[in-house]
């Protein structure tokens, strides 16, 4: 999603001011993280995808280093020495200063270089060694919903896919399940219908409409989710209705068996659906 491929630099770029409060007089803090943001949305170059952003900003590495990178910086320029990296290295890069202690280009990253690429059996190596460290590959199935566990991790750790970002970023997804788990927890209440509709159905209906409604699930995930309970309803109330009859002649005693079968099998057809849901919002989105 978008938002969340901008939420994870908004909150990049903040850690890196607050690593900066104190540290950096105002004018110099504002113009570190101008040209942060500036950089980062040059290494990003327009992607959209929360997994590429947040390998970029890896690149980077921490913001409190960055900072001290700045103050390292700022120190050789009003001294007039070499400018110098971590540990007093020189050679550190974007040392253009201006007059008033500030750069115009933003430090380079350590991998600003252009690699002078593989050959093409290494390169499709490590494409199958990274599809299977991120769980696409053979042994490591579920790999999203690891991730998505880690729910206290950090979002660069986990690519920005740790639970409670993603319940944060898709909250109308996280009202649409909700719904859809009420809807069944009201059957056992048998409470009057309104028109000739009764209260679960239409609870399910709004839910089903919020499904639809959002992007965050494939065309088939959201039919999947949403069919669950009806094929509950319909089919496995007319198998285990049918098979509860038993000898018993006539469709008034089939009828009997399946009205009361029915609802619970709504009750598990939406329990599966919304865990379909909740299982491809968090492997796959």
């Amino acid at each position: 999603m978008i938002e969340r491929a901008d939420q994870l630099v908004l909150n990049y770029v903040s850690k890196a001011a607050d690593a900066a409060h104190g540290v950096l007089r105002s004018d110099q803090r504002l113009d570190f993280v101008k040209r942060l943001r500036a950089r980062i949305e040059e290494e990003r170059r327009g992607s959209q995808n929360a997994r590429d952003v947040a390998r970029v900003l890896a690149r980077f590495g921490d913001p409190k280093a960055l900072v001290a990178r700045e103050v390292n910086r700022l120190a050789a320029g009003a001294s007039g020495s070499p400018p110098t990296g971590p540990g007093g290295l020189p050679g550190y890069p974007g040392a253009d200063a201006a007059s008033d202690g500030s750069t115009v280009i933003f430090p380079a990253i350590v991998d600003d270089a252009e690699p002078t690429l593989p050959p093409p059996g290494v390169q499709l190596g490590r494409k199958v060694a990274q599809e299977r460290l991120a769980g696409r590959g053979r042994g490591l199935s579920f790999a999203g919903l690891r991730r998505a566990a880690m729910s206290s991790a950090n979002p660069m750790a986990t690519e920005g896919r740790d639970a409670v970002s993603i319940l944060r970023e898709h909250r109308r997804e996280v009202v649409a399940m909700a719904i859809l788990v009420l809807s069944a927890l009201l059957i056992p209440f048998n409470l009057p219908a309104v028109a000739i509709f009764r209260v679960p159905v239409l609870v399910w209906a709004l839910g089903a409409l919020l499904v639809l409604a959002g992007d965050s699930w494939t065309l088939r995930d959201r039919l999947l989710g949403l069919g669950a309970p009806i094929l509950g309803y319909t089919v496995g109330g007319v198998l285990v209705g049918g098979l509860r009859a038993g000898g018993q002649q006539g469709l008034q005693a089939f009828f009997v068996q399946f009205y009361d079968v029915s609802g619970v099998m709504f009750m598990i057809g939406a329990g599966l659906g919304v865990v379909w849901l909740a299982y491809r919002l968090f492997d796959v989105n």
